[in-house]
């Protein structure tokens, strides 16, 4: 077995918004796969709508550069753009298993952060060697030589070997495309991003090539075309893969065989039909539509399968029901519950953290994903292609060791000016948090900590709210612990629509002396509705749509002008964290809205008496 010498498979791996996007649209631009221009214009990899207006990476990437160094030889560097959040954890996982190395990219400013450390426990776990980036270095907060020193510390602390422990630095600017081992040095600014290739070259290991083994590829993604069907991707473990050849695959269940159509190779950012791709390369191939995630192709004679990915079980979930409210089918193309259902039985294809059961009744579902950015997101995703579905509120999911019931627990970094971190060691204390420690960093404090996953829902809100919108709130999984106690409250009652019409200025001025409203004037509202947010801790009941009173008799008042608080608008992951348990949210192409589960207000006062009853009954007994 040789190594393919002419081949680099490398992942990028960051925490959120530390500019590894960024920099491999530099090392495309000066490796001429796309112009320099085009660059500067936006995220390159970024290319799902949601991903360049949240400034994240949902969905992994495989992109190919040829680069040739100075002693003329040309490289093929394969490059997986990976998510950098753990909510997206089953992209990661799967996706690492493509690499021989990873680029650990790091904020200049920030430093090493909770993602981080996650998504490098997975890549030090299968024997990934890290190559340590330090991005941004052009921020005037930059703090290069202690981040270094904190890469170090986590490498320790996550159990790194000596090899490991042994990894190149470089500094770097994506958004100025230089990469060089020095940051003080202006020469290294003047160089690109060589420096860089030249490390990934010397350092990452090249594929091992046995072309005359028996052919063996995991498939790690998979795409889909209208016209061709589903695309598997993955990485050729042994062998040839030849286009037109008959293959076998290794499922689960068992093994079936099929016919490879075409094979496709990745140059650039696009891909380009070939005849054969050999072990160590990645490729994409078309013709399998019976494939999924982590089976094997496999030589129909002998086939061995490899194993396969395992991934971190669901942490959050949450009931999806068809729409049944007053408002519903008005904006949406796909109400029923089938329309749902395939749509749920789509994205189990490729999305590999979730999970998807039969709900109490036959019209609602059980979703589990790894967190609320999880299954926020496929709800955004459903939500712009036209589906109108109820969401309740999310709950953590619970899991039994020893006989005792166990919930996740998440390692929380909080920072924020430094007068709002009292608040946010209040908030966290009081959801059952521990503190671990706190920091400055610039001119703001960084509070590190864990706590249930339950005490998240709702949190990144209040954190925001007590800090004037400054504070970032950053967690990843950590552990299971046994189930403790803890009250999971809002603190404030809800304003909530007992008629159905348009909500007019003359009521909501009276209404937004004594809450926050969620709704503006003109706006639609039926019985049943959220409206606003009231100064109490009970629920009231209001009529936003009552209109003012008029008489033939004549006033003598001149008019006079009236300035109404601008509404709350909330996000889709703003409502999620704010409903309450006997709430939900109503999620159409159009709209966003807060309801109670149970409409009609006469209904929810006979629900209410029923479990007063049934509690006095049982405390009787």
């Amino acid at each position: 077995m040789s190594a393919s010498r002419s081949i680099r498979n490398i992942a990028i791996i960051a925490h959120v918004d530390h500019g590894k996007t960024t920099l491999v649209d530099a090392i495309l631009a000066q490796s001429g796969t796309i112009r320099e221009s085009a660059a500067r214009e936006d995220c390159i990899l970024d290319s799902n709508p949601l991903e360049r207006e949240r400034g994240i990476t949902i969905l992994s990437k495989n992109c190919a550069v040829d680069w040739t160094y100075d002693d003329g030889e040309t490289v093929r560097v394969n490059v997986i753009d990976t998510p950098g959040h753990a909510d997206f954890g089953g992209e990661v996982e799967r996706v690492l298993m493509m690499a021989d190395g990873v680029l650990l990219l790091v904020d200049a400013a920030e430093g090493p952060m909770p993602q981080t450390r996650f998504v490098l426990g997975k890549a030090l776990a299968i024997g990934l060697r890290p190559i340590v980036v330090v991005n941004k270095c052009d921020k005037a907060d930059a703090r290069c030589d202690q981040v270094v020193d904190e890469v170090f510390d986590l490498l320790v602390d996550l159990g790194a070997d000596d090899e490991a422990l042994d990894f190149p630095v470089l500094f770097a600017s994506g958004r100025d495309g230089w990469a060089g081992p020095s940051h003080t040095d202006p020469e290294s600014r003047t160089q690109g991003v060589r420096p860089l290739l030249d490390v990934i070259r010397e350092r990452i290991p090249a594929p091992l090539n046995d072309p005359s083994g028996t052919v063996q590829m995991r498939i790690t993604s998979l795409d889909r075309n209208d016209f061709v069907g589903r695309i598997v991707i993955g990485r050729v473990a042994r062998g040839v893969i030849r286009s037109g050849e008959r293959v076998a695959i290794c499922t689960e269940s068992g093994q079936t065989h099929a016919r490879i159509g075409r094979v496709l190779a990745f140059e650039g950012l696009g891909r380009r039909e070939v005849e054969a791709v050999e072990a160590g390369d990645l490729c994409a191939i078309e013709g399998l539509e019976i494939a999924g995630i982590g089976d094997t192709i496999a030589d129909p004679e002998n086939p061995e399968p490899l194993p396969r990915v395992s991934v971190d079980e669901p942490t959050l979930h949450m009931v999806f029901r068809i729409n049944d409210g007053p408002f519903a089918g008005r904006d949406g193309k796909y109400v029923t519950t089938r329309q749902i259902r395939d749509r749920l039985d789509r994205e189990l294809e490729a999305n590999v953290a979730l999970r998807v059961e039969t709900g109490e009744s036959a019209d609602s579902f059980r979703v589990s994903g790894r967190g609320l950015l999880h299954l926020g997101i496929l709800l955004e995703q459903m939500r712009r292609e036209g589906y109108e579905v109820v969401v309740g509120r999310p709950e953590v999911v619970l899991r039994t060791i020893d006989g005792v019931k166990h919930e996740p627990w998440e390692r929380v970094s909080v920072d924020a000016p430094p007068e709002a971190t009292g608040a946010a060691i209040e908030m966290i204390g009081s959801r059952g948090g521990e503190i671990q420690s706190m920091d400055t960093v610039g001119n703001r404090s960084r509070v590190e900590g864990v706590m249930p996953s339950r005490g998240l829902i709702g949190l990144r809100t209040r954190l925001l709210n007590a800090s004037g919108g400054e504070a970032i709130l950053h967690h990843t999984f950590e552990d299971w612990r046994p189930l403790g106690p803890m009250r999971r409250e809002r603190g404030n009652g809800v304003m909530v629509s007992m008629e159905t019409g348009r909500a007019t200025p003359y009521s909501l001025l009276a209404l937004s002396e004594r809450a926050l409203m969620f709704v503006e004037p003109g706006e639609d509202v039926y019985e049943g509705m959220v409206v606003g947010e009231n100064s109490r801790d009970n629920d009231l009941d209001v009529n936003p749509a009552k209109a003012k009173a008029f008489s033939n008799v004549r006033e003598s008042t001149k008019e006079a002008t009236v300035v109404m608080k601008a509404p709350r608008k909330m996000t889709l992951e703003m409502a999620l964290e704010y409903i309450a348990e006997d709430e939900a949210v109503e999620i159409t192409p159009n709209a966003i809205r807060m309801r109670k589960l149970i409409l009609r207000e006469v209904d929810r006062k006979r629900m209410q008496r029923h479990r007063r009853q049934q509690a006095a009954d049982a405390a009787s007994r």
